[in-house]
């Protein structure tokens, strides 16, 4: 799977797992971005089948509900959905 990186501060592993299509991952995005830390991105539904399953697999083992976005801070901070707050407490150095 190929994530799309956006440069900035180091704080730690940041993965947005996102929709395309997705205004509420749009907002995290930017967000991430305006807060100028480093980050990836993937989104999901823009992948290939075999691809696809592995993302979703991954996902639903951060966020059971599956939903999106779903940003993975150091593989142990789980955010689900576009709550401005915790990002930007998750984030701050």
């Amino acid at each position: 799977m190929e994530w799309t990186r956006v440069d900035g501060a180091d704080r730690g592993s940041i993965r947005l797992y996102a929709l395309s299509t997705c205004g509420w991952c749009a907002k995290t995005k930017q967000l991430l971005k305006d807060l100028g830390v480093a980050f990836q991105y993937v989104y999901v539904d823009l992948l290939p089948p075999g691809e696809l399953q592995q993302a979703l697999t991954e996902v639903e083992r951060y966020n059971p509900q599956g939903s999106f976005p779903t940003i993975v801070i150091n593989d142990s901070m789980t955010i689900v959905g576009f709550q401005e707050g915790k990002i930007r407490e998750a984030v701050r150095g």
